[in-house]
């Protein structure tokens, strides 16, 4: 089968089309015939050796890829949805995928995955819009379930336009937080519309902008532009900071920085399923800006790191 990958770790023009041999599902585990593969920037730090030392147990080529969409076309023993019956062949499913294990990842034909990675796709979606939700969606749930902000409370959001923080904004809304979000002039009304109830441009004095409206600060913050010490101040104290990007700074004023990870909830069925739910009750949107054919992955990861992307890169395979 065909999978995209690399042997050698580097730019975009590294990434090649592979022949590998066929997986086959084992107990709890599904094989899922991949219709759509999302490009992430998980994806393009595998590609350029970001995770090598991560990789040790596998061979070459080490293949990317956190979330797929197909058809199941075999299922191992004791696999099973979240409500208890087996998986079918071909039930339709999104899964979120680990490219770090001995499975590699999402760039590939076929793949196999636990089946606790797997939701069905929502109703009235299709592969490509739904390849977009299962990793960055749970981070998304995560960040704001390690927050733990209660109803009726504000978060502040950067990054509000990218895929983890319009997720945020859509499920802090759905949890009854009143959000801020940041944005640039071209992207207002799209945080708008996503559902924040306040949007400050986005910049290095995004924090003094996010403190005008609330000037004793948020109760929690999800970075998801990566900006770090720069929007700590807008944090009240004793507030709390998702970050996704592992940022070892000291905040000071009692604030506690979650690190989220996604990988330790990517057999979390539950909550995968839940945004299956969120998105059929209109709750989260799905975005696609572009798909490329799976051997146009150079140019998707090219695209990806130009910046300005708004809605998700797909990868499809015939």
């Amino acid at each position: 089968m065909r999978a995209v990958g690399v042997e050698d770790f580097g730019g975009p023009e590294a990434l090649q089309v592979f022949e590998v041999a066929e997986p086959h599902a084992g107990p709890g585990e599904v094989r899922i015939r991949v219709r759509a593969a999302t490009v992430n920037p998980t994806d393009t730090g595998l590609r350029a050796g970001w995770y090598g030392p991560r990789l040790n147990d596998q061979q070459p080529p080490y293949i990317p890829g956190m979330d797929a969409a197909g058809v199941i076309d075999e299922v191992g023993d004791g696999s099973t949805t979240v409500d208890g019956t087996p998986w079918q062949l071909g039930d339709e499913v999104m899964a979120i995928v680990l490219p770090t294990e001995p499975r590699k990842g999402a760039y590939a034909e076929q793949i196999v995955v636990p089946a606790a990675s797997v939701a069905r796709l929502p109703k009235g979606t299709d592969a490509v819009a739904a390849s977009g939700l299962p990793m960055n969606g749970l981070t998304a749930r995560v960040a704001l379930d390690e927050l733990g902000l209660r109803p009726g409370q504000t978060i502040a959001v950067t990054g509000a336009a990218g895929a983890f923080g319009g997720y945020i904004v859509q499920l802090a809304k759905a949890d009854g937080l009143r959000v801020i979000a940041d944005a640039s002039e071209a992207d207002e009304q799209l945080v708008r519309d996503l559902g924040a109830d306040d949007v400050v441009r986005r910049g290095d004095d995004v924090a003094d902008r996010i403190r005008a409206l609330v000037p004793e600060g948020v109760d929690g913050l999800a970075d998801g532009a990566v900006q770090s010490e720069l929007v700590v101040d807008a944090i009240a104290d004793g507030g709390g900071m998702a970050v996704v990007r592992g940022w070892n700074g000291d905040p000071g004023r009692g604030i506690t920085v979650h690190k989220i990870m996604v990988f330790g909830h990517a057999r979390d069925q539950e909550a995968l399923d839940t945004l299956r739910q969120r998105v059929e009750d209109g709750v989260v949107t799905l975005r696609v800006a572009q798909t490329f054919p799976a051997e146009q992955a150079a140019e998707a990861h090219r695209t990806l790191e130009a910046g300005g992307v708004r809605g998700r890169l797909v990868l499809t395979f015939d």
